[in-house]
């Protein structure tokens, strides 16, 4: 079981992970045992998920997601299995965590009047700063 929230929990059964070899560190063992992890989450047919959380999810996962609604997080990051498979979990659930923060209503506001006031009273002043560069015509 994998506690995403307080009351978002991913069953074992929905989790396929599959171990891979993996490039980067580890010496001759690099060649001999796959380490890296790809687990891949069913986020469009997961009954675990509600259905705000799997939207968001599917926004933010971006490129990792799949046509068919498959998340695939591949974790390569360490030289053993059991790290990679706990760096993907972890990775799996901060995103599920993420997804399920509602975003808050943005609130429409004005400038007010001083603000105003103060932003045309720079642009007065720059205009005045720009015409006295300019060069006197008219007396030669």
């Amino acid at each position: 079981m994998i506690y995403a929230t307080s009351n978002i929990q991913i069953p074992e059964d929905e989790v396929r992970e599959e171990f891979v070899r993996a490039s980067g560190p580890g010496g001759q063992n690099v060649n001999k045992v796959a380490t890296a992890v790809q687990l891949r989450f069913d986020v469009a047919n997961s009954p675990s998920l509600p259905d705000d959380v799997r939207e968001r999810l599917t926004r933010l996962a971006g490129r990792r997601m799949t046509d068919d609604g498959v998340l695939i997080i591949d974790a390569r990051r360490y030289r053993t299995q059991k790290r990679n498979r706990d760096d993907a979990r972890d990775r799996l659930a901060a995103l599920i965590r993420k997804a399920a923060t509602k975003p808050r209503k943005r609130k429409k506001t004005r400038p007010s009047q001083a603000s105003r006031e103060r932003r045309l009273q720079a642009k007065r002043q720059r205009g005045e700063t720009k015409r006295r560069r300019r060069p006197v015509a008219g007396d030669d």
